[in-house]
């Protein structure tokens, strides 16, 4: 038990004393000469921070009373930390409240209006110095922008330039800005501009995301240049005669006069065919014969008879193998090789076909028919039966593609839109 009230004990000596944080010793005495020394002294501190003419201060037994009014009520409790910071105040009694004339309360808002009108007034020459150096520098990198050269030296065609002098145009703008912010001292500006520029333009990216994509695309394009005005192509499933390449889109002129708009991300993404990088163009199809036919006979008849045709290339030679075994006879499949600058691809394969079904019926080789037929036992009036077919090769030369190669000419020739492609630019 005695141990337990010594320990009581301790704790009660060992808690620190409670005392109002910032408050200090009071003197036991207190003299006038050192109430009117606060008094001159809050007054002298009043004076000279202004607006507190209304103020007035009496100090009694270092106590300081303040009574009047000011502009603002942030003033007015300004005054309770200031005088507790006089020594020898003991305490403050702040009875300063906000005025209620309106031209006192209008005052300070005026000298602001005042200061700061005097502070563009200082500063109105030296922006204007800041804004001729800019327009000097933005006049001078447009009049550069202008130059035919070096830019189209530089760029592989029209668009790529253009897009070289916009890059020009805008560091000419943006070193005019910093320059001019450097002069007015007001550099710090500039990663502000900077910041909110760079979430507008990633803003806008979202928004105008197809577009980018296939701005982007364009100068790809335009730089790879993967095929030529005329070329015939098949792009993402879509064939035909390459028109024009734009900004935007590739124009296609399908075999059936149809426009073709493909967007330029499509066609970058997409996996490209050009039918006239190459002169040489292989065709391809297949025939049926009977079973009971020889294979072999029938297979070099096949070959030969394609390889004779007047506008088939001797290299690559012509092809004729076995494909399949079908119920209704055996398939063979037959290649050629043709010049497509000289001959018509689709009119060279259909008369190899028919020269290929003349020679294998002249040997004897029946092509077979799957198909069904219904015969009626009636008396009817039979057709005649067809004369023989000619076996004169039929011309088989280029003009129908040249026509179209024409047609895509003419059309590039009327319109005078923007064309990224060039007939001596560099190829992929």
């Amino acid at each position: 038990m005695r141990f337990f009230v010594s320990f009581l004990l301790f704790c009660v000596l060992a808690l620190p004393a409670h005392t109002q944080e910032g408050a200090g010793p009071i003197a036991a005495q207190s003299s006038d000469q050192d109430d009117a020394n606060i008094a001159t002294r809050m007054r002298e501190i009043l004076a000279e921070l202004g607006n507190y003419e209304d103020v007035t201060v009496t100090v009694s037994e270092g106590v300081i009373r303040l009574r009047g009014t000011t502009t603002s009520s942030t003033e007015a409790q300004a005054l309770d930390t200031l005088a507790n910071r006089i020594e020898g105040v003991v305490a403050v009694k702040n009875e300063v409240t906000q005025t209620a004339d309106i031209s006192q309360r209008l005052d300070p808002a005026l000298d602001r209006f005042r200061a700061r009108l005097d502070q563009v007034i200082v500063f109105l020459p030296l922006a204007a110095i800041a804004g001729l150096v800019f327009a000097f520098v933005v006049l001078l990198g447009f009049t550069i922008a202008r130059m035919r050269q070096p830019w189209e030296r530089l760029a592989p065609n029209a668009f790529i330039a253009e897009i070289y002098r916009q890059l020009l145009r805008i560091a000419f703008v943006v070193m005019g800005i910093v320059i001019a912010l450097d002069i007015v001292n007001a550099t710090a500006l500039l990663s502000t501009i900077l910041g909110a520029a760079g979430i507008i333009g990633l803003a806008l990216g979202f928004a105008v995301r197809d577009t980018v994509e296939n701005f982007i695309a364009s100068v790809m394009l335009s730089f790879r240049q993967p095929f030529r005005p005329n070329d015939t192509v098949e792009i993402n499933g879509d064939q035909g005669k390459v028109i024009r390449l734009t900004s935007r889109a590739t124009i296609l002129l399908s075999f059936d006069g149809n426009h073709i708009r493909i967007p330029n991300a499509t066609v970058f993404k997409s996996r490209i065919i050009n039918y006239s990088q190459n002169a040489e163009r292989r065709f391809m199809f297949s025939i049926m014969i009977e079973r009971e036919a020889d294979l072999q006979a029938t297979r070099n008849l096949v070959a030969d008879t394609v390889q004779s045709l007047p506008f088939i290339l001797a290299e690559p030679a012509a092809q004729t193998w076995i494909e399949a075994l079908h119920p209704a006879g055996i398939e063979l499949v037959v290649t050629g090789w043709v010049d497509q600058n000289e001959t018509s691809i689709v009119r060279g394969k259909g008369e190899a076909l028919r020269q290929v079904k003349l020679a294998i019926q002249a040997a004897g080789v029946t092509i077979p028919d799957a198909s069904q037929a219904i015969t009626l036992t009636r008396d009817i009036q039979v057709a005649p039966p067809h004369p023989d077919e000619s076996t004169q090769v039929e011309t088989v030369d280029a003009t129908e593609d040249q026509a179209l190669e024409r047609i895509v000419t003419a059309e590039r020739d009327m319109d005078s839109a923007e064309d990224l492609l060039r007939e001596d630019g560099p190829k992929e």
